[in-house]
């Protein structure tokens, strides 16, 4: 599952995973779980356990909408041999679209991921079908993992767009529709893209987006994008700092108990020995609650900036 910018197990009671790329510029996700199937009914089994772990939650035209992109994968192997890998995508409701400019930050930041992500397998699928030099994969974390899908000769794509022809649905469906419609006006013969030259793969998707005359796309959305990004890397680096210093915490408490057993219980134990130790332990432990409160000011700055932004967005709109 995808949900946040982040990636979770849904075969191991959803447990957080990291993305990385190797030596080889493969993209893993770190200790994903695999389970070997034989048949049919293995494979529904894993889809029925995946599914009760899911992220969803309900919105004005879905009690049940997902708010999370799910990634099953079928994979045919002959020993360590990869011979072929089928990916299932379940994208995100897109009603929660509409929320990118809503007054709570939780909804606000899932809804301000989904378009992205969204934007960005649009555009991979673009680059993709016109044997582009540059697909910008690592603009979202949903066409990040999928990397593998978008560079290989051989792979193909094919979407499959979910519409209600009620009235109460009428707005999901016209924007289910357009983009469904615009991926489906790619291929060979498409107008490429004039070249482009940015930083980072989301600038070049909005560059991209803008040349093709999406009005969608502005300065301002590339900005309020920018500032999700940051400050999900911001709380990625907060988070994983706090949890080094616990640890260290424990490992610094056993040290403190042993130099203060030597202390209270050793008639010979050297003072200056005891004044020495203790101080590298308090230095050591200073340093790292400056550097988690360096880090700490960082991810309050990027929720102040966030905040501004999607102010300017709601203003506008």
């Amino acid at each position: 599952e995808i949900y946040g910018g982040k990636v979770f197990d849904l075969l191991a009671s959803r447990a957080k995973r990291r993305v990385l790329e190797d030596g080889k510029a493969c993209v893993n996700v770190v200790d994903l779980k695999e389970t070997h199937v034989t048949g049919v009914g293995g494979v529904l089994a894993a889809i029925t356990e995946g599914s009760r772990c899911r992220t969803s939650g309900q919105t004005s035209a879905n009690p049940h909408s997902s708010r999370s992109h799910a990634v099953f994968q079928i994979m045919l192997r002959k020993g360590r041999k990869l011979y072929g890998k089928f990916s299932l995508i379940d994208l995100a409701g897109n009603e929660r679209g509409a929320d990118t400019q809503s007054a709570n930050r939780a909804t606000r930041l899932e809804g301000a991921e989904i378009n992205k992500s969204l934007l960005a397998l649009k555009e991979c699928i673009r680059a993709m079908s016109m044997n582009a030099s540059h697909i910008p994969f690592r603009a979202s974390k949903l066409t990040q993992v999928l990397r593998d899908s978008f560079i290989g000769e051989q792979a193909r794509t094919c979407m499959i767009a979910t519409v209600a022809p009620g009235q109460n649905s009428v707005e999901c469906t016209l924007n289910t529709l357009r983009y469904a419609d615009r991926v489906k006006e790619l291929g060979p013969d498409a107008k490429p893209a004039p070249p482009l030259t940015t930083e980072s793969d989301l600038a070049y998707m909005h560059q991209s987006l803008r040349s093709q005359g999406d009005d969608g796309e502005n300065v301002d959305m590339f900005n309020f994008h920018q500032a999700v990004d940051m400050l999900q890397e911001a709380e990625d680096s907060l988070v994983e700092e706090h949890q080094q210093c616990i640890k260290e915490n424990k490992d610094y408490l056993k040290q403190e108990e042993a130099i203060l057993n030597r202390m209270e219980k050793d008639v010979d134990y050297d003072v200056e020995d005891y004044a020495k130790a203790l101080d590298v332990i308090l230095h050591q432990k200073i340093n790292r609650l400056k550097n988690m409160q360096d880090k700490l000011q960082k991810f309050r700055r990027q929720l102040s900036n966030e905040e501004e932004i999607s102010k300017t967005l709601r203003k506008k709109k």
